[in-house]
């Protein structure tokens, strides 16, 4: 334990060393070489330098971020376009043919498609009860208490959460005592408990409920402070006018925060879009509840490898990922730009 804080600590010191001499030596490289002080130099040559210096600079304190984005963003794109279109080994190229294979094989359609379930039902689920609770929550005295606990399950990881959750659904056999909660309660009330991670079609929806229940605080946080913005003066004359709580709320509130809650359901749909973990910790994809990622993993890592087909994947998710994330910052710089 405290070799790895020791570490840890001498890690982080190095690192602020590092930043330091880089941005105090570069821009001491930068003046030396563009001085625009010297005897020799006319008064048109040194405005030119002073230009240039300050043209220069900015990319300075740049070029680290880009540098790192280039070999961890850009390249890993295009080494995985490349490996796309070559076999297992990444030696022969093949062409489209992983692409065609995608398109036609059953585990990567049923992939799909629960990936396209999750994407109609846990953006909209997790939107849906964070606006409820940003509302309700205003309403209530201990308001605060319960958009803190409700808040909770977003510092907890996915895997973490997934194992909390599997004690929820755990089975111990028909005639055995129950330690999950759902069959607890089942048991209680006259049911019959069941495995219930192993029923198809309906178990993608208990895996979702673990993101729901991950995603509603994140929603909760952004569309409460939304609706903090909303004059109160609008609400006021709303309520002057006759106005109910519910026409307030959606003839008002709603689109008042609209954008917001785009912007909301768009960050989670990039997350589902790219969920894993709860699948792997879970049910490792068994049962009809693999998605694309865990596909991908499966591919790679499983069975000898094969980066091409893996990475064939690897590209679906992103073609999937890049038209929302591009509409998202779009969405983001034009509302900057009318405000």
């Amino acid at each position: 334990m405290f070799e790895q804080v020791t570490g840890a600590f001498l890690t982080i010191f190095i690192g602020v060393v590092a930043c330091f001499i880089y941005f105090w030596g570069t821009n001491w490289l930068l003046d030396q070489f563009l001085r625009s002080d010297k005897a020799d130099l006319t008064g048109l040559q040194s405005v030119r330098r002073d230009t240039l210096r300050s043209r220069i600079r900015p990319w300075l304190f740049l070029f680290p971020a880009l540098f790192f984005m280039g070999i961890y963003l850009a390249y890993p794109v295009f080494a995985t376009l490349w490996l796309a279109l070559h076999d297992r080994t990444a030696t022969n190229f093949v062409g489209l043919s992983n692409f065609a294979w995608a398109l036609t094989d059953p585990r990567f359609l049923q992939s799909a498609g629960n990936n396209l379930l999750w994407l109609i039902v846990v953006p909209t689920a997790s939107t849906g009860f964070g606006l409820l609770v940003a509302v309700l929550a205003d309403r209530l005295w201990w308001g605060n208490i319960a958009k803190s606990l409700i808040f909770m399950p977003m510092a907890i990881s996915f895997v973490g959460a997934s194992v909390i959750w599997k004690f929820v659904f755990d089975f111990r056999g028909p005639d055995a005592d129950q330690i999950g909660v759902l069959n607890a309660l089942v048991q209680a009330f006259g049911g019959t408990p069941q495995a219930w991670i192993t029923v198809p079609f309906w178990n993608n929806f208990f895996l979702m409920i673990i993101l729901i229940w991950i995603q509603t605080g994140f929603a909760m946080v952004i569309l409460s402070a939304a609706l903090r913005g909303i004059p109160e003066e609008t609400l006021e004359a709303a309520r002057i006018d006759g106005a109910t709580d519910i026409q307030i709320f959606f003839g008002i509130m709603i689109p008042q925060i609209f954008p917001t809650i785009l912007v909301v359901w768009t960050t989670i749909t990039i997350t589902v879009l790219k969920v894993f973990d709860i699948v792997l910790a879970m049910t490792n994809g068994q049962w009809d509840t693999q998605v694309l990622a865990n596909l991908m993993f499966d591919w790679m890592f499983r069975g000898g490898g094969d980066s091409g087909r893996s990475s064939t994947i690897a590209l679906f998710i992103m073609f999937a990922v890049l038209p929302i994330m591009v509409w998202n910052i779009r969405n983001v710089n034009s509302e900057e730009v009318t405000r």
